[in-house]
């Protein structure tokens, strides 16, 4: 990261709280929900305009997929688990096992599950569409409540 230069930070109010987005030129390093929104009266910084203008789509249900440059800061597992994530469709929902199987190692979903928890890019990474074995809402930073409209805003969007 001590190559990124010039990090910008701006605030996209959802129905579901706000998120913070860093970033710079270079790409987007995070988006997370916060509770407290700094109220800078400056407008959205030019590099972060294409992410707030696609989060806006998804929120109104007119993106499925993201199309932004990513900078995520993690380990090499953390990346490779996040990069999973961002196959799965819109939509639908995979178990950590299997996100663990497709890594290449089935046995490995409790560190899936550790690295989803340190998802820097919440949404454009949808690390909510991750379930536990039977279907269940489990493990998500920014609370339950959060992923399960995050899930049913997909399902209710998905054929339009």
């Amino acid at each position: 990261m001590n190559d990124i230069k010039n990090i910008s930070k701006t605030y996209y109010k959802s129905e579901i709280g706000a998120l913070e987005i860093t970033g710079s030129e270079a790409g987007i390093l995070s988006i997370l929900f916060v509770d407290d929104v700094a109220e800078t009266g400056v407008g959205t910084p030019a590099c972060l305009q294409e992410c707030v203008t696609q989060l806006d789509e998804y929120f109104k249900g007119e993106r499925k997929e993201f199309s932004l440059k990513l900078l995520p800061v993690g380990s090499d597992f953390q990346k490779k688990a996040w990069q999973q994530l961002q196959k799965i469709p819109y939509g639908e929902t995979i178990s950590y096992g299997l996100q663990a199987e497709k890594m290449g190692n089935k046995k490995a979903c409790r560190a899936v599950g550790g690295a989803n928890g340190k998802n820097p890019l919440t949404i454009v990474v949808p690390c909510h569409r991750v379930v536990g074995q039977n279907g269940t809402l489990t493990g998500f930073g920014a609370g339950i409540p959060r992923k399960e409209w995050l899930l049913n805003h997909e399902k209710q969007h998905k054929t339009k």
